[in-house]
């Protein structure tokens, strides 16, 4: 090969030669449309950095659930490892995000909603009741009445007991005061008991039958309700003149025929209570819409009731031997 074909390369090859620039005058551009700049040609020139790439900048997702409701996704992260951020939820479009409702204010709600319902159903029970729905003025003026005329005893009491209390403690006469508030229990227990006879103001109420015989629970009621009011002794009798003493552990119960037996005595109709306490008061606890005399008088019956300004109260009860109890010391 001539000298002109190729170049030593050092190795004893030839080196074939690149491809060459075009002729043309120097310093002339190249006239191929896709050629080079010169410049960038040239060894001398300096390099030019490629412009750095931005990431796409991605825009937030909307997404429209169906109950109204928008969710408002954040932006990705840019870098590797980078968590996205929690989304924010908002009601009608707003940007303001929803509060988490605690356990200590759901149960704070629930005893509120408790307690308003209880009051409505108090509320209501009390406006509906109706026996207060039928009763006159009058009868509620009469039992306001015995009402104040009861915390009056009451004081009365309190005032007696601490003037015994007083006396008890008087040095000299305490011995004997002692011993007459002694003999006065004694016999206010005696006649609770119903082992002492007792006489006083009271009422005498007497039960006749009608269509229907008067049953162990009329006559019953008849005793709670003289006890509400403050009766102080009391004892039924019969038609027959038997006569039982009534206390508290007197029972009542329905006998043949329309008769009545108490504390096991049998007594027949008509039967008359006698009791001892203040006319007043007893005869209005008697007579209050859907009481006794409204009870017997809707059984076909007769409730007669009548004042005494002495009654007595004979009958006694056999004591009662105790085999249990002791007093405690």
């Amino acid at each position: 090969m001539s000298s002109d074909e190729h170049t030593e390369t050092g190795t004893g090859w030839p080196q074939p030669a690149g491809p060459g620039r075009p002729s043309g005058p120097a310093g002339a551009p190249d006239p191929r449309p896709d050629a080079p700049d010169p410049d960038e040609l040239s060894p001398l020139a300096p390099e030019r950095s490629a412009p750095p790439v931005e990431p796409p900048v991605q825009e937030p997702a909307v997404v429209e659930p169906d109950d109204g409701a928008t969710v408002e996704l954040g932006r990705a992260a840019a870098g590797a490892g980078a968590s996205p951020p929690a989304p924010a939820v908002a009601a009608g479009g707003g940007g303001t995000p929803r509060r988490r409702v605690s356990s200590a204010g759901v149960m704070i709600a629930a005893l509120l909603a408790l307690l308003g319902f209880t009051l409505v159903v108090q509320f209501k029970s009390t406006s509906t009741d109706p026996t207060v729905a039928v009763t006159r003025q009058e009868d509620l003026v009469r039992i306001l009445y015995d009402l104040n005329s009861r915390e009056v005893r009451l004081r009365q009491d309190i005032a007696t007991l601490e003037e015994s209390q007083r006396q008890l403690r008087s040095g000299q006469q305490g011995r004997q005061a002692a011993l007459e508030e002694a003999t006065r229990r004694a016999d206010e227990l005696g006649i609770l008991a119903g082992t002492l006879p007792a006489t006083g103001p009271g009422l005498s109420v007497r039960f006749e039958a009608g269509e229907k015989p008067i049953s162990a629970s009329r006559v019953l009621d008849a005793v709670q309700e003289l006890r509400g009011a403050g009766a102080e002794a009391m004892q039924i009798s019969g038609g027959d003149r038997a006569t039982v003493r009534i206390i508290a552990s007197t029972f009542f119960l329905d006998g043949e025929g329309g008769s009545l037996v108490v504390d096991g005595r049998r007594l027949t109709g008509p039967f008359t209570i006698t009791v001892i306490g203040d006319p007043a008061t007893m005869r209005t606890a008697l007579n209050i819409p859907g009481g006794v005399v409204a009870s017997v008088t809707g059984d076909g019956g007769k409730l007669i009731v009548e004042d005494r300004e002495a009654a007595e109260v004979s009958a006694l009860h056999a004591p009662i031997k105790l085999e249990h109890a002791r007093p405690v010391s």
